[in-house]
């Protein structure tokens, strides 16, 4: 598999405060989905990729670039999409596209036909001439993307790529990623805290907490992960069942059907023994799907016990 991205041994601080702690990823073909909290440190080592922050110790490669040496080669293989907006007021679509794709090393000619090109493909074809000041949120990370797809990059960082979108924007915004990843064989990057939407795009997850990376799998492999997970409905008191089991996650789903994560070493038969206890009857009982939910939490809950 080749890297395309290899940190070793990365750190950086705020002052006082470590933000990346002895970070060590390698990271191959393929869209992967950059998870944690906030403050995390997740911002921060995008940040540090893209050539923005250089590390106080540790070295490392971006697409076969050395990172301390912000090589402006390296950039214009980069497209970045941030989570704030960064439009420039006063333009309109193609205007704007075709400026950051000028700046990128394209004649003014080829900028403004890529730019018609991305446009259309992010469907804002219609809108191409409207100033962006004017657009809705989900135009304005349509065309953050079209900016950072008008040099065709090898390699694509997304930062919350669905903020502020309607429910059916959001899911074409998807579409559009999985379509750039698997038609466009594009590297992506992807950092979001919509879970279900790493879910949808991605095949890789790296788990990232108080600076360090925590947890790395693939997608298809939670499932084989001994989680413990069932799904249960129960008839009585929920509150006084919840307080019987103070360990383990509970959570309402739909039609009253309850989502319950056990520790590992948690005998199963002591969850009925517990129903028992609270005067409540367990109506339905079967083993659920692990969710990327399920894995996240347990991983923070692991490092934070540690």
């Amino acid at each position: 598999m080749e890297k395309i991205i290899e940190l070793e041994n990365i750190n950086f601080s705020y002052g006082n405060f470590k933000a990346i702690d002895n970070v060590n990823i390698k990271i191959g073909n393929g869209i992967y989905g950059l998870l944690g909290p906030n403050g995390a440190g997740k911002t921060t080592l995008m940040k540090i990729i893209l050539g923005f922050l250089k590390p106080s110790s540790g070295k490392g490669e971006i697409l076969g670039f050395n990172i301390r040496e912000n090589s402006i080669t390296m950039k214009k293989k980069i497209g970045y999409v941030p989570e704030i907006d960064c439009l420039i007021p006063g333009m309109n679509g193609v205007a704007l596209v075709s400026y950051l794709g000028e700046l990128s090393g394209m004649s003014k000619q080829e900028a403004i036909k890529r730019a018609h090109e991305v446009l259309y493909y992010v469907g804002l074809e219609e809108s191409r001439y409207r100033n962006v000041d004017t657009y809705s949120s989900g135009m304005k990370q349509r065309i953050k993307l079209a900016t950072a797809l008008v040099h065709d990059p090898e390699l694509l960082f997304l930062d919350e790529p669905t903020s502020g979108m309607d429910p059916q924007a959001r899911n074409e915004m998807l579409e559009l990623i999985n379509d750039i990843s698997s038609k466009e064989a594009m590297n992506i990057i992807m950092s979001s805290h919509i879970l279900p939407d790493i879910e949808k795009t991605c095949k890789n997850i790296l788990i990232m907490n108080k600076g360090k990376i925590i947890s790395e799998q693939q997608i298809s492999d939670l499932n084989s992960k001994h989680f413990n997970v069932y799904e249960i409905k129960l008839k009585g008191d929920v509150k006084i069942f919840r307080e019987k089991l103070p360990n383990c996650r509970i959570e309402r789903g739909d039609k009253g059907v309850f989502r319950i994560q056990l520790p590992n070493d948690f005998p199963i038969y002591s969850i009925f023994k517990k129903a028992y206890e609270a005067n409540v009857q367990i109506r339905y009982f079967r083993q659920s799907k692990v969710t990327l939910e399920d894995a996240f939490v347990t991983a923070i809950g692991e490092a934070n016990a540690n």
